[in-house]
Order: C-alpha cells, then structure tokens, then sequence
C-alpha cells in the first residue's frame, strides 16, 4: 500500500522560508512523478510544482518561479519543497501526489492516483 507524508508546514513571516517533505512509502519514489499541489481556503486545488521520476523534468506554477524550488532525495524516498520570499497568498494546505512515471509533469491533479493527508502553511503579512 502506498503511503504519502508530508512534514514541515508552520506558521512563518512574510519573507520567510519553509521546507516541506514528503516521504512516500510501500513503493520507492523512483515508481513515481511526484507533485505538490496547494488549497486555500474558498478556493480549488492548484498545482504548485512538479518532477518526474528520473528528475529530468520539472514544471513550477508561474506563483512558484524563482522562489521554489522541487527535489528528490531517492535514497530518503523523499520529495522536498523549498519556500523561499514567502508572502501571504502562499497560505494554503499543501498536498504532495505521486502518479505513474512519465517524462512528462502533468499541472492537472487528476491523473495523481496517491494523494497525501496535507500540511498547513500559514504566511503573516
């Protein structure tokens, strides 16, 4: 059975940084391209970043470009999120999703078959 967790959402300042980590279980990350997407309140699901398994192709949301960055630890089975120039529109409850492996990183949440439980970011102004 495949697992995700994710770890390291927080309460943080504008300007600040966050790291968050997902760590897939019951399959080793390389079975996957992995996603993280984000969900704020009153609004719907939104892709934030993307890799695929071999780590040849990463896709960011135009909200993510040059502040985030995405990468693997395969050794770890871990996926990371690095949050750098947080602001207060980044407050959301970030989800990592893992599908099946393609050369492709796919923005639509749709095709991600595993989906984990979500971490809470919150950004002070």
């Amino acid at each position: 059975q495949v697992q995700l967790v994710e770890s390291g959402g927080g309460l943080v300042q504008a300007g600040g940084s966050l790291r968050l980590s997902c760590t897939t279980s019951g399959r080793t990350i390389s079975s996957f391209n992995m996603g993280w997407f984000r969900q704020a309140p009153g609004k719907e699901r939104e892709f934030v970043s993307g890799i695929s398994w071999n780590g040849a192709s990463i896709s960011y949301a135009d909200s993510a470009k040059g502040r985030f960055t995405i990468s693997v630890d395969s050794a770890k089975n871990t996926v990371y999120l690095q949050m750098n120039s947080l602001e207060p529109d980044d407050t959301a409850v970030y989800y990592c999703a893992a599908r099946s492996r393609s050369s492709i990183v796919l923005r639509d949440s749709s095709p991600y078959d595993y989906w984990g439980q979500g971490t809470q970011v919150t950004v002070s102004s």
